[in-house]
């Protein structure tokens, strides 16, 4: 029998349900997490065995579900979940920052955490109440971890905070942030805005933590009712020791080598850094082998030795505020920035701070050209996409060459929310924009490099941001376990971001915050390290964006002569029908003739996008013609489509013919059209008259010099083959719905 029991409180004006015992029952421990219609299965495993890997190997995985949003995969010809989508990345990347600073690093069991949608009703909490449904399931587990956390996002409208907002509330407002940790705590945020100031966005976070109260006391309740108890994952403790005495021994030789081969010079590039571990690497492994310790164990404790620099570099800036390459704490890196590097792109630009160097490039597309979203929480779709992609070289190391990487994917879209909201209207920019960086060089944020490069690299494209973004990454050296020292470091590098450190991206430009990313390597940060980083980065933002500024100081006035143009067309939306023609045929044959791309907007706004001014001339002129209303004593050329005994039908522009009766042919007495006329032919005729069934009656003859002594003939006696003279028709062969009719009137 199931032994089901659940736990539930009202939190932000709805129920937040825990429940155990149900499901996935073979898991170290699994719960539900349900807020609204939201439900999320959390499992977390642990393995029995250690692995010899040197990093700790926990994984977060947030499956896909379709089928939790009532979706089927629009794809044709693959219906079931496949490659992830980047929200579906994006989600465990949250998850998975969250959750691993509260593990001991030492930790080499391997450790899954799994999230399965099984139900998402499209609000925004989602990531929340994976967060949450993680930190339940690794709470009353067995598996050693200093929890639980809570999670939510955070909106803002009209300057009030808003808890778990709707996606709706969320669009109207200016902030998108999730926020995980305790009142006390701050572990990890992601977030977009619409350029809040420093210190509201800090009020943001310290409020988002505050709420999570509730949430925490549940999961507490949740573990002392049924949580196990913790195991020790050692399994050999024997060795454990060996190792630990090892890693003293290596650490007191760190200790008396700190100023002989760390500090002994000024390290600025990437490889001199490199170079120095793998010194130190050697000698610390020939003075372990020296003092009797079994090789074996040396080779355990090697995989340590980079952490251990670490450590004694953070000590070093703890004590004397001094870095390995010679900057002040608040220090920014050396900047190198250009435009205009790449030829026939739209627009290209190149960032370096210090080793970190990205390369941006621009591609203006028509509106076509979008990216149309169909995953489990978003439809619609995207305009403006930003790329991120890296290659072992980058960080001067071989290495598989396979898609992009869950980091890559979230490097770039840290730096697409960053620059987005700076964008120009997509009414007045119709423009489909992506951005592609490519980092050439990685030794401390390559996401915030390439936020900068996104942003000169757009600039140089002409296309008309309202402020120029940047982004810096802020690190910290703390001993928050032990003396409680810590110090806040600008522009975070390679060998600075160790154990007791953060890494803390904050984008924007001089009115405000844009986006803000941070995961940590502490148990948490304090409000009084988050001031400090935040007051810390606004200087070090500011004078980024005024080296930017030197280069380029605002966007160019002129797009690339390689970038295609728009013109924008505003007709009546119920002529939209006539454009398209029946089954498309009408734009298709516009397109193939014109070679231009034409989108169509269901406000009426008709997009014609193109290389080559004249066909776009040609494509605009018949746009303007196809949606043309024809007014009484116009003149047109037309070509004859048809002929009839009662009259000729004239095509005036594509879609729209009018009649010529026989009797408006010519002055003289014209037995029958075919007579005077041939099907292709062109002739010029005159509007007479709209009649009140918006049949168009045309004449040729009011077009030509009436004979000298012309008198008018009495109208043909009727007959029952054909219409009384003067009788009006009109053939529209496209875009027309009503009747094509041979004759108007009775028959006798």
């Amino acid at each position: 029998m199931l032994d089901v029991k659940s736990w539930s409180i009202t939190w932000g004006g709805r129920e937040l349900t825990i429940e155990t015992g149900r499901l996935a029952l073979q898991a170290n421990a699994s719960c539900t997490v349900r807020y609204g219609d939201t439900m999320i299965l959390a499992t977390a495993i642990m393995s029995s065995r250690k692995s010899d890997l040197d990093y700790f190997p926990l994984s977060v995985e947030f499956q896909e579900k379709l089928s939790a949003a009532g979706k089927i995969k629009g794809s044709r010809f693959m219906k079931r979940e496949g490659r992830p989508s980047d929200w579906v990345v994006l989600t465990g990347r949250i998850i998975d920052r969250s959750i691993r600073p509260l593990f001991d690093d030492s930790m080499r069991n391997e450790i899954q955490v799994i999230l399965t949608p099984l139900s998402i009703d499209g609000t925004g909490e989602t990531q929340a109440v994976g967060l949450i449904a993680a930190s339940a399931a690794l709470a009353m587990s067995n598996i050693p971890w200093n929890g639980p956390i809570g999670g939510a996002v955070i909106g803002r409208k009209d300057g009030e905070l808003i808890l778990n907002p709707t996606d709706e509330m969320i669009l109207d407002g200016d902030l998108d942030m999730v926020v995980a940790g305790s009142p006390e705590k701050l572990v990890m945020v992601e977030a977009g805005s619409k350029e809040i100031a420093d210190t509201e966005f800090v009020e943001a976070m310290k409020w988002g933590c505050k709420e999570l109260a509730p949430v925490i006391d549940l999961i507490k309740k949740v573990q002392a009712e049924i949580g196990q108890e913790k195991v020790n994952p050692l399994a050999d403790v024997g060795e454990a020791v060996n190792v630990a005495e090892a890693k003293k021994k290596a650490q007191a030789f760190l200790a008396s080598v700190v100023d002989t081969m760390i500090f002994d010079s000024v390290k600025v590039g990437r490889k001199e850094r490199v170079k120095m571990v793998n010194a130190i690497e050697e000698a610390t492994s020939a003075h372990l082998l020296e003092q009797g310790v079994e090789e074996d164990i040396v080779k355990l404790v090697m995989k340590k030795v980079s952490y251990l620099v670490g450590d004694e570099i953070s000590n070093r800036i703890l004590e004397k505020d001094q870095r390995l390459d010679g900057r002040l704490l608040t220090e920014v890196r050396p900047l190198n920035i250009e435009v205009d590097l790449i030829p026939r792109v739209h627009g290209s630009a190149m960032f370096m701070r210090g080793d970190t160097q990205v390369l941006s490039t621009v591609t203006l597309g028509a509106p076509g050209d979008i990216q149309l979203m169909d995953d489990m929480m978003e439809d619609g779709l995207k305009r403006y996409m930003h790329h991120y992609s890296d290659a072992p070289f980058t960080y001067g190391e071989t290495g598989w060459m396979r898609g992009p990487s869950r980091r890559a994917i979230g490097h770039g879209a840290l730096a697409e929310r960053a620059v987005e909201p700076m964008l120009p209207p997509e009414v007045d920019f119709p423009y489909a924009i992506r951005v592609t960086s490519e980092v050439l060089g990685s030794n401390g944020s390559s996401s915030m490099a390439s936020t900068c490069a996104s942003t000169l690299s757009l600039m140089a494209a002409g296309v008309p941001i309202t402020k120029p973004v940047a982004g810096i990454a802020m690190g910290l050296a703390s001993d928050l376990s032990g003396s409680g020292k810590w110090k806040v470091i600008t522009d975070l590098q390679d060998v600075e971001d160790g154990k007791g450190g953060m890494d803390f991206k904050i984008a924007g430009n001089a009115d405000g915050i844009t986006a803000v990313q941070m995961d940590t390597k502490t148990q948490g940060l304090t409000w009084d390290i988050v001031d400090q980083t935040f007051t810390q980065s606004k200087q070090a933002r500011l004078e980024i964006i005024e080296k930017m500024k030197a280069v380029i100081a605002e966007p160019r006035a002129e797009l690339s002569e390689y970038a295609p143009r728009i013109v924008t067309i505003q007709i009546d939306p119920e002529k939209i029908g006539d454009i398209i023609g029946p089954g498309g045929k009408t734009i298709k044959k516009l397109t193939a003739d014109t070679g231009v791309n034409i989108d169509i907007e269901q406000d009426g706004r008709v997009l014609l996008t193109s290389n080559d001014a004249e066909k776009m001339a040609e494509a605009v002129k018949a746009i303007e013609l196809i949606t043309k209303e024809i007014e009484a004593g116009e003149e047109y050329e037309g070509e004859v489509v048809r002929l009839e005994d009662f009259g000729a039908f004239i095509n005036l522009i594509p879609g729209k013919d009018g009649l010529v009766h026989v009797s408006e042919i010519s002055w003289e007495r014209t037995d029958k059209p075919s007579d005077a006329l041939k099907i292709g032919q062109k002739v010029k005729v005159k509007v007479k008259e709209i009649d009140n069934l918006g049949r168009v009656n045309l004449s040729m003859r009011a077009l030509l010099p009436k004979p000298e002594g012309f008198v008018e003939q009495p109208p043909r006696e009727r007959n029952n083959r054909g219409p009384r003279p003067g009788g009006g028709f009109s053939s529209h062969r496209s875009g027309d719905d009503r009747p094509k009719r041979k004759f108007f009137g009775k028959k006798d």
